[in-house]
């Protein structure tokens, strides 16, 4: 569903509350998945007297989005600060002025030009400070391989992924040796993880919708539909119950992993071991995801909300919240802090995970465009592809619905 807001006259206050903070500024943090804000915001208060934060956390994204969209267009009822993801910048940036201009001599030349850019009205209003951006590498399951005979250091793992042809063919070999378990976590994270890799998938440089004309989209959607038949794929919607508890339960050997997902990982294989890093991504690099604060005009303390998402997205936070949930920053500063370069995550096997991520992010050599059309487009094009794996439709029968969708939603 596209994004229409009717916003009001005056904005009705957020979800601000001094009175049951002994007089105490209550601000409120809306977020989604895993930010690594807890340590944050705990340190945060330990330094305020007048402050007070608290963290509203979302389960999924789309959760998250509902609820924003819903209480944009009421103009009442958002948290001080929330957090939007990438995919929905291009939407909100045409309600612009439902969020408070952030721009501030302070934080200039902070972020990676694209980042701030991205966030950037056309009149020089910035409505998002950067907080992570999501390089890609494969993440899997080391003990997996090993029972299918499969090399099981990082760096060989690194050689069998340099395509996706190479990808799918070793995912092929796995599944006929453990057919018991799937190669991927779901048809859908593989097919964005490969959208991702295009420039311009759903919508041109101009913002006119090309979804339905363009090869790239095709050949994607044709490639995990029938992977999903020759059991490549768990059928999983990524982010379900269902997704979740395959993580304990043996369930798939590799997913496609940007940095926000290596905290996502740990938290639903919780007592599962065997998981790991491989320093590659098929077809040379990835970019899935990262997200922006974002204050709306609704906050009924805009200044303080300001230096808060200010103090959380400065590199020095960043990197906590890199090592909390391995969340990679955004800000030039962070990425060159020793810290990050040689940080290591137990829970992958020691993975050099700081040096991994910032060699994907290095790879890097484009940025996928993403019109005010792309979430909408791409929720119809995830459906469709879902729509193969529940066995609603044949392929052919879900390409045309998604033609269907995409020409209502062009």
């Amino acid at each position: 569903m596209a994004l229409t807001l009717t916003m009001t006259a005056a904005a009705c206050g957020g979800d601000s509350d001094e009175a049951s903070d002994g007089g105490k500024i209550k601000l409120t943090v809306a977020t989604f998945n895993e930010f690594g804000y807890e340590g944050l915001i705990e340190e945060y208060n330990a330094m305020q007297d007048d402050v007070v934060v608290e963290q509203k956390k979302a389960g999924t994204a789309n959760e998250h989005q509902d609820n924003l969209y819903t209480k944009l267009a009421a103009g009442s009822g958002l948290s001080d600060i929330e957090a939007i993801e990438v995919d929905w910048l291009a939407a909100l940036m045409e309600e612009s002025d439902a969020f408070v201009d952030l721009s501030d001599p302070e934080v200039e030349d902070r972020w990676l030009d694209w980042k701030t850019e991205a966030a950037t009205t056309e009149d020089g209003a910035l409505i998002g400070y950067g907080t992570d951006i999501g390089p890609e590498g494969i993440c899997y399951r080391a003990d997996l391989f090993k029972k299918a005979g499969l090399p099981t250091d990082r760096d060989e793992v690194a050689k069998l992924f340099t395509s996706w042809d190479d990808y799918f063919a070793t995912g092929r070999e796995f599944v006929a040796k453990v057919p018991d378990v799937s190669w991927y976590d779901a048809s859908g994270a593989t097919a964005q993880a490969m959208i991702n890799q295009t420039e311009y998938s759903f919508e041109d440089q101009d913002n006119n919708v090309i979804a339905a004309d363009n090869p790239q989209v095709k050949d994607v959607f044709d490639t995990v539909t029938s992977l999903s038949e020759e059991g490549l794929s768990t059928k999983l919607v990524q982010w379900s119950e269902d997704w979740t508890a395959s993580f304990q339960n043996d369930g798939f050997a590799t997913m496609a992993c940007p940095g926000w997902m290596l905290g996502v990982i740990e938290g639903n294989a919780d007592g599962v071991e065997g998981w790991d890093v491989a320093n590659v991504f098929p077809g040379g690099a990835g970019l899935w995801g990262g997200s922006y604060l974002t204050v709306p005009q609704q906050s009924e303390h805009p200044e303080e909300a300001m230096a808060l998402a200010k103090w959380l997205t400065a590199p020095e936070q960043q990197i906590k919240a890199f090592e909390a949930k391995g969340t990679f920053p955004s800000q030039n500063e962070a990425l060159s802090d020793p810290v990050l370069l040689e940080s290591t995550n137990a829970f992958f096997n020691d993975a050099p995970t700081g040096e991994i991520l910032a060699e994907r992010a290095e790879a890097i050599d484009f940025i996928p465009h993403k019109g005010p059309k792309y979430a909408d487009i791409n929720t119809a094009f995830q459906q469709a592809i879902q729509r193969v794996d529940e066995g609603k439709e044949s392929a052919d029968e879900a390409w045309q619905s998604f033609l269907a969708d995409v020409e209502r939603l062009g």
